[in-house]
């Protein structure tokens, strides 16, 4: 059951999404989208076939095959009758998967009348970001689903952790043992994770008015980029050993405060449709953290995130602290060693080292060790979980108490707790935030797409 299957997000990512399982024989069940459009399904078709050509076009064997599989139930989600027809659409399927793209104000009245139409016996749930508007929401709305899905039965949606780059970061650091001995607070300088991105808002300020930086990207993405690179290698690959060391690593990081923070909000962002003339909310967000753990003791560790930047892009660097002594005297070689996570849009892990220059003097460049990212026939972040979600694997998703603990590492910094800086749009946010970093070398502005630092040297794999 996709409910909301009318809407901007399944025609973004879910009706792709469903395409690509039939390309991959993925999908082979009855698929019945639900919404309170009023359209009849031929409509609903039509739109499902201009979704798929804006994203990537229409292979017609597939999408036939999508067709054949797709009911439709249209009718309002505050009418029982709605969930009688949707009882009849299920038929004799014994497992059903309930997907909720619906807004998180209607989770209680829909997750009621599923219930009540006895669509919930032996079902999966999976629902959307954001899980609350804070750590109060984020628990109350919890409760309203486990009055009827047990947990292992609600699958908690991070598309972020579906991303490939993300896994590969993952895989990665505990695939390696070389990056073991330097992951600690004895090597590594500071660690900076930043999502830049060059757009703004676009036909979103309604939603975003209600949102902002923090709540959008730092408290679920971001967050768990940051457990991912300084988590505690697990015993396994199993759900809960991994998820459990992702806890424990958000569980000691310290709750901001509003020294740590500092806001901005782009210009003309006021003037987006749906945006109030008198905004504070934020479109970008520096932040300052502290693991309190005995590996990352003393190491400061900065989140970056905003709309309207200079280029887009996501990346995280671990910089490494410089040699004790300068032998050769190159005071501009500040911090010549780091390692760089690059999640997109171009992807590569590349290593950051000193050469010799030639000549008869000793003197260096910097250059990059990079291992490209070639990218095959992957899945996308959608189609992964989706799948996952239907085999009842919830690997890549997320739990109850990490949502938890990360609204409690954001909660007392949410709103106007701190003051909302401007920002020029092509910029890399208000100066404001270099004082957070100050003595840390400043921040690390991540290159355009398609070009590095430096002189490349490739290790290709």
């Amino acid at each position: 059951m996709l409910f909301g299957i009318t809407g901007d997000l399944a025609y973004q990512k879910v009706i792709p999404a469903l395409q690509a399982m039939i390309q991959h024989k993925d999908l082979d069940v009855p698929v019945v989208g639900v919404a309170r459009s009023g359209w009849s399904r031929d409509k609903l078709l039509e739109r499902m076939r201009a979704s798929l050509a804006d994203h990537g076009g229409v292979d017609e064997v597939a999408f036939a095959k999508l067709t054949s599989l797709f009911g439709y139930v249209d009718g309002d989600y505050t009418d029982p009758a709605t969930f009688g027809r949707l009882r009849e659409a299920l038929g004799a399927s014994e497992r059903p998967l309930h997907y909720l793209a619906i807004p998180p104000a209607l989770f209680e009245e829909v997750i009621g009348h599923i219930e009540d139409a006895g669509c919930a016996e032996h079902a999966r749930v999976v629902i959307e970001k954001p899980f609350g508007r804070d750590l109060a929401s984020a628990r109350a709305l919890n409760a309203v689903i486990r009055r009827v899905f047990p947990e292992d039965a609600i699958f908690r949606i991070d598309h972020f952790l579906g991303k490939e780059p993300v896994q590969n970061l993952a895989y990665f650091r505990f695939a390696n043992s070389f990056l073991e001995p330097l992951w600690n607070r004895n090597y590594v300088d500071s660690v900076q994770i930043t999502m830049a991105e060059k757009f703004g808002v676009r036909k979103r300020g309604a939603f975003y008015e209600q949102v902002g930086a923090i709540r959008d990207v730092v408290q679920n993405h971001l967050l768990q980029v940051l457990s991912l690179v300084a988590m505690e290698p697990p015993s396994g690959f199993d759900r809960d050993v991994f998820l459990t060391e992702r806890f424990r690593l958000l569980k000691a990081i310290r709750p901001l405060t509003p020294d740590d923070v500092v806001r901005g909000q782009f210009d003309g962002y006021r003037s987006s449709p749906g945006v109030d003339p008198r905004s504070t909310v934020e479109t970008y967000v520096a932040l300052r953290l502290a693991v309190e753990t005995w590996r990352w003791a003393g190491v400061p560790f900065y989140i970056r995130a905003g709309k309207r930047m200079a280029v887009t892009a996501t990346e995280v660097l671990v910089e490494l602290k410089r040699p004790p002594r300068d032998v050769f005297g190159e005071a501009e070689a500040t911090h010549p060693n780091h390692v760089v996570f690059r999640l997109g849009p171009d992807v590569d892990i590349s290593l950051g080292a000193r050469t010799k220059l030639p000549g008869d003097r000793m003197r260096g460049r910097d250059v990059e060790l990079v291992a490209e990212h070639r990218v095959g026939d992957e899945a996308s972040p959608y189609e992964r979980l989706l799948t996952d979600a239907m085999e009842g694997d919830a690997e890549l998703f997320s739990r109850q108490d990490i949502v938890e603990r990360s609204w409690e590492i954001v909660d007392p910094v949410l709103g106007d707790e701190t003051p909302v800086h401007p920002y020029a749009s092509g910029s890399w946010g208000p100066p404001q935030a270099d004082r957070l970093i100050e003595g840390a070398g400043g921040w690390h502005n991540p290159d355009p797409p398609a070009s590095l630092h430096g002189e490349a040297a490739n290790i290709r794999g």
